[in-house]
């Protein structure tokens, strides 16, 4: 059975350490005093922070549509569930393996029995 928490005084008080507040927010509840409490000032990013996070958005994935037939997306969906990651996450890695494995093969050099079938 949970504790009952008595109500915090407003306002609320002023600590001299973490752990004085720590043990007062064990035994009491700010439920009331929420809305009492002072609006939180605006954090502004360092600069490198605000550069990683413009940087993370350059990067981001576009979205596309693609069909697929019911019974493909229910396998995806399956084999997924089984590594305990999403679908999506699936098909996309799935996606990248493919265009790895092309770009691979459009690097190496053919075999000379693939250019002569060609002409």
């Amino acid at each position: 059975m949970k504790k009952k928490l008595l109500p915090a005084k407003l306002p609320l008080p002023k600590f001299p350490s973490d752990e004085e507040a720590a043990d007062y927010f064990e035994s009491h509840s700010v439920a009331n005093a929420w809305n009492h409490l002072p609006e939180a000032r605006q954090g502004k990013p360092s600069p490198a922070l605000a550069k990683e996070i413009r940087d993370r958005h350059v990067r981001a994935k576009s979205p596309i549509s693609l069909r697929l037939a019911p019974e493909q997306i229910a396998a995806a969906k399956h084999i997924a569930a089984a590594k305990s990651v999403g679908y999506q996450t699936q098909l996309r890695m799935w996606i990248a393996e493919g265009i790895r494995r092309e770009a691979k093969r459009a690097r190496s050099p053919r075999p000379s029995f693939v250019n002569e079938s060609n002409s």
